[in-house]
């Protein structure tokens, strides 16, 4: 009779198998399509890292299970516990990286010390340079991100609420004091923006330029990235568990290959 931790490694294994060959499909087709943007291509390396390492972890819990190798189930917790370690550290890094406060609280100022790490401005650095935020405006552009933007008549246009990012990216700032046309499209007074400001300056009404280069653009994403890491958290924690669960059935699994009596072959 099976025992009830192997038929649930071999369930659980079955189904992060599919997961990984349709990951590993979809890598495929966004790098052969021609069709397809350079941000949509861009996820093809990902997709294709994903899957190989789902499939691989899958095969090792299906042999395990389901042959009752030991050696191959070995493999595969030891694997499972490097995933909740790189889970809990990735957990770690997202808290003083999302949460300034508390990068700021670990940081030591004063005198010639050096700081713990400037952990609140990571995001900053790594997304807004040259290359990077290169690939985050064709990307914006690709999916029509601003064309999104409810449209209107200026009066109509002002009563809805706009997400920051998108306020910030697809319309010049609000103190340029630009004449709106449509939601894309500003005109500049003939006196010049109302304030100096750099921004001013950079917006564009090509609608593949429009506020992407601005500083309030750039500011509003690194913000909004930080607000989706503190709301993924829970879902992060949700996995953590639901693996801490699998790695406990494995274990149980593991310890049925080893119980005497317990090697024959399924037939």
């Amino acid at each position: 009779m099976v025992r009830v931790s192997n038929f649930i490694i071999s369930f659980v294994n079955v189904l992060t198998f599919m997961i990984a060959i349709m990951a590993i499909g979809f890598g495929l087709w966004f790098k052969a399509d021609e069709g397809k943007s350079l941000c949509q291509k861009s996820l093809y390396m990902p997709l294709l890292l994903f899957g190989v390492a789902i499939l691989v972890l899958s095969l090792l819990g299906l042999i395990g299970s389901c042959c009752r190798a030991s050696f191959f189930l070995w493999i595969y917790l030891f694997f499972l516990f490097l995933l909740i370690v790189g889970m809990i550290c990735f957990s770690i890094f997202t808290i003083l990286v999302a949460n300034k406060n508390v990068s700021k609280a670990l940081s030591v100022k004063g005198g010639n010390d050096a700081k713990f790490g400037d952990w609140g401005h990571w995001l900053e650095k790594h997304i807004v340079n040259d290359k990077n935020w290169g690939e985050i405006k064709s990307c914006m552009v690709t999916f029509k991100y601003c064309q999104t933007m409810p449209r209107g008549k200026s009066g109509d246009f002002y009563k809805y609420s706009l997400p920051p990012a998108q306020s910030s990216c697809c319309k010049p700032p609000t103190y340029c004091g630009f004449e709106f046309t449509n939601a894309t499209y500003w005109t500049m007074p003939k006196s010049g923006p109302a304030v100096p400001h750099s921004d001013c300056k950079t917006w564009s009404n090509s609608q593949t330029e429009l506020c992407f280069n601005c500083q309030s653009c750039k500011t509003s994403f690194v913000d909004a990235i930080q607000r989706n890491w503190n709301r993924m958290a829970l879902t992060n924690f949700c996995i953590f568990v639901l693996i801490i669960i699998i790695y406990s059935i494995g274990c149980c699994a593991l310890r049925n290959n080893r119980s005497k009596g317990y090697y024959k072959p399924y037939l």
